[in-house]
Parts: structure tokens; C-alpha cells; sequence
């Protein structure tokens, strides 16, 4: 395979290994692919449910040159921190997995409070606790976020607020890690068109208007966010910390 058919980020991860949380399927297989295609030689990808998503995707990676290892169960339980521990040293760590309650603020509880905030923003803190001391300088963390870290969705009150903790604490770690020579950044995709979406009861009009206002003309794919990924684990990105890089297609800008 050419460079050129391989893409052109080069990420540091051709002798190592890959973790990708919420891998199988939607915008974190887009990622492991991604990442197996640049070259990774070992691909792990963390899922919670589906066997035969996690299988099927760890086939298409195993096509690709890399071999692949399953991590199943809740990212935030002890036993999956174990797992991905016993993976040994990470060349790039990437925080995809996400969960959460789709209510307005006030038909919210304090157990949908607990479910968002770990999954989405204590899991993340728990992964590079247990694989940072590990790594060699030179390798990066990447956390997946969202535009509504930062604006109001409807509907998105926990997960918005779980995305804006996120991004705190890559911010908190990329100047804790970065003497390790350790880089951590976050990438905010806009609206992309998954299975996640199917949690929402205005899944249709999100969609409508994100096609609608977005002036790229079109919306954000899983391998949009991809790329973007790839980047931030190459050496071209040795400067970037601690930033939340915005994958919108310009979605965001207009008033």
C-alpha cells in the first residue's frame, strides 16, 4: 500500500498499539480503521454490547494489517481499566465511548446524572491514569467531544455537560502529561448522522438542520472526525495541547 492510499498523518503508532474506546462501530470504528490503515500494529477496541459489531470490525482490522483485541464491558468498571492496563504500553490512547440520558434538565435524576458523568467524563480520567505512566514520550491522548460541550442542544443537558468536563480535563492533563512528553487534545465533532442518534426524540430535525446550516454543505462523516484524529496522533501535531479541535463543516459559526 502507498502512502498516498495509506493518508499522509504517519502517526508514530506503526510499532505499537492503539486503545479506541466505543471502537466497534460509528465514528470510533472510522477511527480504529483509520488507524489501521496509517499502520498501527495492533488495534484495540473497547465495546459494551454487540459481539458481532465488535467481531466484524476486528475482521476488517485484521484485513488491514493489524492485529485486533477486543475489550468488552462498561469503560468506566475496574474490570475494563484492568484489561486495557494489561494491554501493556499505548502509542495513542483515543476516549470515543460515549453514554447518556437524552432529557430535558428537569426530567433528569441523579442516576442519570452518575451514568452520563462517568462514562463520558470519569472513564476518560480513569483510562489515562491507567495508561499514561506507561507510555513513552511521544505518545497522545485523544478524547471525542461534541459541540454541545459549549452550546445548548435540546435534549442534551447531561451529555452536553459530561463533554464540557471532558474537555476540562484534557486540558488539565495535557499540561500534567506534557513533561512526560505525553500530548492530550479532544476533538468536537458536529452533527454526524450515527446510530447514536437514535436516542434522541428530535433525532429528524437535528439532522434536517444540520443539513441545512452547515456551510460546507454537507454533514460531518465518521471519517471527517477521523482524519482530524489521525493528525493530532502524528508528529505533525507536537504542538497542539490541550485543544479542542472543532469538526463542523462551519456548523457553529453562523448566529
Amino acid at each position: 500500500m502507498s502512502d498516498a492510499d495509506r493518508g499522509s498523518s504517519q502517526i508514530p503508532a506503526k510499532v505499537g498499539t492503539v486503545l479506541v474506546t466505543g471502537g466497534s462501530r460509528g465514528i470510533g470504528k472510522a477511527i480504529a480503521l483509520r488507524l489501521a490503515r496509517e499502520g498501527a500494529a495492533r488495534v484495540a477496541i473497547g465495546y459494551l454490547r454487540s459481539d458481532s459489531a465488535a467481531e466484524a470490525t476486528a475482521a476488517e482490522l485484521q484485513a488491514l494489517g493489524s492485529e485486533a483485541v477486543l475489550v468488552r464491558g462498561n469503560v468506566s468498571s475496574k474490570r475494563v481499566i484492568e484489561q486495557v492496563t494489561a494491554l501493556g504500553p499505548l502509542t495513542a490512547l483515543v476516549h470515543n465511548a460515549a453514554s447518556g440520558v437524552a432529557r430535558p434538565a428537569l426530567e433528569t435524576d441523579i442516576r442519570h446524572w452518575d451514568w452520563t458523568l462517568n462514562a463520558n467524563a470519569r472513564a476518560f480520567l480513569q483510562l489515562a491514569a491507567a495508561t499514561a505512566p506507561q507510555m513513552a514520550p511521544g505518545a497522545s491522548i485523544v478524547a471525542i467531544s461534541s459541540l454541545g460541550s459549549s452550546r445548548v442542544l435540546e435534549n442534551y443537558t447531561l451529555v452536553g455537560t459530561s463533554k464540557a468536563a471532558l474537555e476540562a480535563l484534557v486540558r488539565y492533563l495535557a499540561v500534567e502529561l506534557a513533561p512526560r512528553g505525553i500530548r492530550v487534545n479532544a476533538v468536537s465533532g458536529g452533527l454526524v448522522e450515527t446510530g447514536a442518534l437514535e436516542h434522541f426524540p428530535n433525532r429528524e430535525e437535528m439532522l434536517r438542520m444540520a443539513r441545512e446550516r452547515t456551510p460546507a454543505g454537507r454533514m460531518v462523516t465518521p471519517e471527517d472526525i477521523a482524519g482530524t484524529v489521525a493528525f493530532l496522533l502524528s508528529p505533525a501535531a507536537e504542538m497542539i495541547r490541550g485543544q479542542t479541535i472543532i469538526v463542523d463543516g462551519g456548523f457553529s459559526l453562523p448566529a
